[in-house]
């Protein structure tokens, strides 16, 4: 058993410690595995999460960019061990706390400050630095498909089947992409975690937060991460609060010289932007875990997601013909079955 191996391996990188019975620990939307070990050898302690993580999912690059935001000053489990053709990885056990559970309007500044700042961190790398993929068109369409493929055609079931309007909804969807694009490809360009929230921000013994799940980084739009935070899929804020967040952190960057002086309607706008591209996305996403991974929490959270998708809707239907073109398409046929699937509530 995989297991086994593991802990076989484990006994050979700690050797002379007394290990602990690998326990594992809840899991993520990924197939990893995480187990929680201790080693002890005298007065040498290691609190370890020892995962098993299959080659599909970027185990050197997540080594490589643990360094580098390591580097950057950010707070990241440390790596005590790796062998990346097994999949094994034995890093610093940083607890179970996660940010999201202590998020209140009363904690939320402090920690929402803290969490942008170290955004801004991963923006002071140089590009010309960093061995890391693009976040090109295709891929940021390849993550849109993922909505239409999962959400759209299998959770839904095939809205458009046999529909002589397929075509033209294809098309709606087709231009509306194009928009979104083109705005995320305007922005400024930095190094992008791709899941910056509160389930991937971990609160240390000492306050401090630290980053997980960072190994699908790429270098893309400037927006990307902070919306992530901003409009959590699991968690919502006034937008009024998103907008001041979002206010300071524009104007740190710029007083950094970090990014180049634009309008904060500008930058409001690429922050909606991103936002409805990833979160049209993470309704494909959810659908597919729960349609393929059988992980059926997440459905739970898809109520959320489709506010924020709407809003941004309504936020740009007056200015955006595109924006106009799909909203009509997502109210009058989407929403009808949306509105019968057991996980939907409509939130304020």
């Amino acid at each position: 058993m995989i297991e086994t191996e593991l802990a076989i391996w484990l006994s050979n990188t700690f050797p002379g410690h007394q290990l602990s019975a690998p326990k594992l620990i809840a899991g993520d939307a990924s197939p990893r595995r995480y187990y929680r070990v201790a080693a002890r050898a005298g007065s040498d302690h290691h609190a370890i999460v020892a995962a098993i993580s299959p080659p599909t999912e970027k185990n050197a690059e997540f080594i490589a960019v643990r360094q580098l935001l390591a580097d950057a000053g950010v707070r990241v489990p440390v790596l005590y061990a790796a062998d990346v053709d097994a999949g094994f990885l034995a890093l610093e056990d940083l607890g179970d706390a996660t940010l999201l559970p202590i998020l209140a309007s009363e904690t939320v500044d402090d920690c929402y400050r803290d969490a942008l700042s170290h955004l801004r961190c991963l923006a002071c790398l140089n590009a010309a630095d960093i061995a890391l993929p693009e976040y090109s068109r295709e891929l940021l369409q390849s993550e849109l498909n993922v909505f239409m493929d999962w959400f759209v055609n299998r959770l839904l079931v095939a809205v458009d089947e046999g529909n002589p309007e397929a075509p033209a909804r294809r098309q709606i969807f087709s231009e509306l992409s194009a928009v979104l694009l083109d705005s995320a490809r305007a922005q400024p360009q930095v190094l992008v975690h791709r899941d910056f929230h509160s389930r991937n921000l971990m609160v240390l013994d000492d306050k401090q937060l630290a980053v997980i799940d960072f190994q699908d980084a790429v270098m893309g739009p400037v927006t990307y991460d902070p919306v992530s935070l901003l409009k959590d899929c699991y968690i919502a804020w006034p937008r009024e609060q998103q907008l001041a967040w979002l206010g300071e952190h524009q104007q740190a960057l710029t007083d950094a010289g970090l990014i180049a002086p634009v309008s904060t309607a500008t930058f409001v706008r690429w922050f909606d932007l991103m936002g409805l591209q990833r979160h049209i996305k993470v309704l494909g996403v959810f659908a597919r875990l729960s349609l393929r991974d059988n992980k059926h929490g997440y459905l739970d959270d898809l109520p959320l997601v489709l506010f924020y998708t709407r809003e941004a809707l309504a936020l740009y239907r007056h200015q955006i013909p595109q924006v106009a073109a799909f909203e009509a398409w997502f109210d009058a046929v989407l929403m009808p079955r949306i509105a019968s699937q057991p996980w939907y509530r409509q939130l304020p």
